[in-house]
């Protein structure tokens, strides 16, 4: 650590209420007194002393990523964008497993139909998402999914839908009940983050708790599936968890393996601090940071990691024709351009910024997920925040906003929602369709 000047520490330290006010900061920073010139100098030397405070880091190498073992566990996880040879065979072994479980002697020939799920990302806006699948249970219709994933705030909704309609009361609670002091905490000094998730880890910690793990190892052992995806920071990669087999694990390492992931997929960097994890190869101890899978996709599902998939299913002569899928999708966001006047404030334009991005990112994203299911002659669905919802929130996690959007999502899918079958700019104009 590089010594830092006692002066400039106590100045900072005395000074440092700036920074823990934005609203002082918003108001204050243009015209910029000297006062407030002179702390912000002594923030910047302040952060500038201390970026020599990161601990010494022993990062896997990139040529070891696919053979580390985590807490003792491997073939956990597969990298977005190369074939898993462990996934695939999963997968295989599930339709294996249902030949054997059916009461049919038609051996791989008879129909089956799979409903899968995939959550986006959204930080607060999950408080839509969690509406719309209370409202789905409420209208009678929603479906056990074989297949559930979710990634940022969807990693923390995946596994309340993946368990069905018995948790929709908790997820209401999670999407209603806090507030941003409950999920984030400014720290000073800064290291590798403006603030610290230590209330989020609390949460995970009390929702997700050794109860839940045990009932997704379960469903995991009937033949369903969940997954959640993180960014290997490293790597530039996204990284697709199979969290029912570390949940099937079944003891403490897979339990704080578990949280770690949740916590890791909706820690958005710079922001909030990445998540660490301690990995194993060749009895050599390294480290990965990974960071909010929002930052790599904002919705997804394995096809890129499933590649060869068919090929393999025909060398075992399984029939991929007779099985029928409909994929679901929940955007916690617009897809549709929203309209604001931008004001003329750093923060105001870099948070427009980011939005605008994310949103462009996210429609890319259906898109490519459209055309993995026109590929496989699947059905697309497609939910997502109306443009008439004007957000009214007065902080980042806005507990009256939250319920506003838990509220229209379950008014929406109780009453029969109305699932949109194409990406925006295919066809269908605005939202319809069944």
């Amino acid at each position: 650590m590089r010594g830092i000047p006692r002066k400039a520490l106590k100045e900072f330290k005395q000074n440092s209420g700036l920074l823990q006010d934005p609203e002082i900061l918003e108001k204050n920073l243009i015209p910029m007194s000297f006062e407030i010139k002179k702390r912000v100098y002594l923030f910047c030397i302040f952060v500038f002393f201390i970026s020599g405070c990161a601990s010494t880091r022993h990062a896997a190498p990139p040529d070891l990523l696919n053979n580390v073992r985590i807490f003792g566990m491997q073939d956990i996880r597969a990298f977005s964008g190369s074939p898993s040879d462990p996934f695939k065979k999963d997968f295989i072994r599930l339709l294996e497993q249902e030949e054997k479980e059916s009461p049919s002697f038609f051996n791989f020939k008879t129909s089956r139909a799979y409903s899968m799920l995939a959550i986006s990302g959204g930080a607060a806006n999950g408080a839509y998402g969690a509406g719309l699948l209370s409202g789905w249970s409420q209208s009678g219709t929603r479906p056990v999914f074989k297949v559930v994933t979710g990634i940022s705030t969807g990693a923390i909704i995946a596994p309340f839908a993946f368990l069905g309609s018995k948790y929709d009361d908790r997820l209401k609670e999670f999407y209603t009940r806090y507030s941003t002091k409950d999920i984030v905490r400014i720290r000073v000094p800064v290291i590798n983050s403006f603030a610290s998730t230590r209330p989020l880890e609390r949460l995970i910690e009390r929702y997700f708790d050794a109860k839940l793990l045990k009932e997704i190892a379960l469903e995991y052992n009937k033949g369903r599936r969940l997954y959640v995806g993180t960014t290997n920071l490293d790597a530039q990669r996204l990284v697709i968890w199979d969290m029912g087999k570390i949940a099937s694990v079944g003891d403490d390492k897979a339990l704080k393996l578990f949280r770690k992931v949740i916590l890791a997929s909706a820690s958005i960097p710079i922001a909030f601090p990445p998540v660490y994890l301690s990995v194993e190869v060749d009895d050599k101890m390294y480290d990965e940071m990974h960071v909010d899978g929002g930052i790599s996709k904002q919705v997804f599902f394995l096809y890129d990691v499933l590649q060869g998939f068919d090929k393999a299913l025909k060398e075992k002569g399984i029939d991929v024709a007779v099985n029928k899928y409909a994929i679901y999708i929940i955007r916690n966001g617009y897809v549709e351009p929203i309209y604001r006047e931008v004001s003329d404030k750093l923060s105001a334009i870099a948070e427009r910024t980011v939005d605008t991005m994310a949103n462009a990112q996210g429609i890319g994203d259906l898109y490519q997920l459209y055309f993995f299911a026109q590929g496989g002659k699947g059905d697309f669905n497609l939910a997502y925040i109306p443009a008439t919802h004007v957000s009214k929130a007065k902080e980042l996690f806005d507990p009256i906003e939250m319920q506003a959007l838990f509220d229209l999502g379950f008014k929406e899918a109780s009453q029969g929602y109305p699932w949109r079958k194409s990406p925006p700019g295919l066809g269908e104009g605005q939202r319809g369709g069944k």
